[in-house]
């Protein structure tokens, strides 16, 4: 573990709103970089004499996570999970500035404020009380970047992990529940669908091959492989909608109108529920396209044809609702019950690595990467008690 040489926050306790001020100031929409934010949490710690490592993206220089260690250095103890980098404010109708924290009517604006600065800022704010605590087993402290894209942040901290060593037995995720314990989520593999056509004037189209045409089959293709899972399943309870759920996002082609476009491209997601499987998903499409579209596109052009290109996968999350840390977090909240989401988190990745893992934080999913995005004070309240709790827990 590692110390910063540089003192860049002072040493005294900060309460977690003024905590969320500071960090939700840095501008760490996932295309920038998110040192200055890691900077600053670094001498935070420094001032409060908590050892860290570093882990940084395959540039060294843009990106970088922390794993901090309150308590004995050991393998062992409980992780608490969040990511630092935003979502982009591009376009939307905010109230006041994004990146300036405002209170108003017991809740905090600001972006990433509930997804998912508060959870980590209401951490930072308990490094004292969890100095003080006379931990016997660690408390981990998971800060990573780049959630809302390829999570890349979670694999690389994970590699840091198995290198150093410093597994903890088990790691709540903070992502916004309302505090409420969440034992499982739906998977997601994103993919970039591209079609290539051959270029001819729009007033001969039998002498061209249109790319739009060809992609906008295939789109067809998603929509009603959408309705038959809506009507078929497979279902699994407690899942909201308790079905798999593909979904095109963006597409693109063409140029001008009276050119017959040669390439078009779209980006999808299959959110998949446990036991339905992305590949096999991805494969239905890739021999949809084999046998339904490329045919009639290759007898004009036998160079054109469809690429499929996987962006990201993201692994599902379910916990077992009787293991030992969905019993733990469910008294922590002060919940009788756990329930499952259908959006991603960093959970799946660190319970694939073999950590056994739960989500638990402050604020609305609904409140998620939308303008006037905010956290209810009351839910911050909430998450300081539920770490003191666990600091009690692990001091016993």
């Amino acid at each position: 573990m590692t110390q910063s040489p540089v003192l860049s926050s002072p040493g005294s306790p900060m309460s977690t709103s003024d905590m969320l001020t500071r960090l939700v100031a840095f501008d760490t929409t996932s295309r920038n970089s998110n040192i200055a934010l890691i900077d600053f949490v670094r001498g935070y710690l420094d001032a409060h004499g908590v050892a860290y490592r570093v882990s940084v993206d395959r540039t060294g220089k843009d990106k970088a996570n922390i794993h901090a260690m309150i308590g004995p250095a050991v393998a062992g103890g409980i992780a608490l999970s969040g990511h630092v980098d935003v979502v982009p404010v591009d376009g939307q109708a905010w109230s006041s500035d994004p990146f300036v924290l405002r209170a108003q009517g017991g809740r905090l604006y600001g972006r990433g404020s509930a997804d998912m600065k508060g959870f980590v800022a209401s951490c930072l704010a308990a490094v004292p009380m969890l100095k003080a605590a006379g931990l016997k087993r660690p408390v981990h402290l998971f800060i990573t970047y780049d959630e809302e894209t390829d999570m890349g942040g979670a694999r690389r901290l994970i590699e840091d992990i198995v290198e150093s060593g410093l597994r903890p037995e088990m790691c709540i995720v903070g992502e916004p529940s309302l505090m409420q314990p969440i034992l499982a989520h739906k998977g997601r593999l994103a993919l970039r669908l591209t079609a290539r056509g051959m270029a001819g004037h729009s007033s001969e189209p039998g002498k061209g091959v249109n790319a739009i045409h060809a992609l906008a089959e295939a789109i067809a293709y998603v929509a009603a492989e959408q309705r038959r899972f809506a009507a078929e399943g497979p279902f699994v309870e407690g899942f909201n909608p308790p079905h798999t759920t593909p979904h095109v996002g963006t597409m693109s082609g063409g140029s001008i109108l009276n050119i017959i476009p040669e390439h078009a491209s779209c980006v999808m997601e299959w959110r998949c529920v446990p036991g339905d499987s992305p590949q096999a998903e991805v494969e239905r499409l890739r021999r949809h396209v084999t046998e339904r579209i490329e045919p009639a596109m290759r007898a004009v052009h036998s160079a054109s044809g469809f690429t499929l290109e996987v962006i990201d996968d993201i692994p599902g999350m379910a916990l077992d609702g009787d293991h030992a840390l969905a019993t733990l977090t469910k008294r922590l909240a002060g919940f009788n019950s756990a329930g499952k989401v259908s959006y991603g988190t960093e959970g799946g990745l660190y319970q694939e690595a073999g950590i056994p893992t739960i989500v638990c934080g402050p604020g609305d999913i609904a409140q998620a990467h939308k303008p006037d995005e905010f956290i209810e004070v009351a839910q911050l309240d909430a998450c300081d008690r539920f770490i003191r709790r666990l600091a009690d827990y692990l001091a016993t």
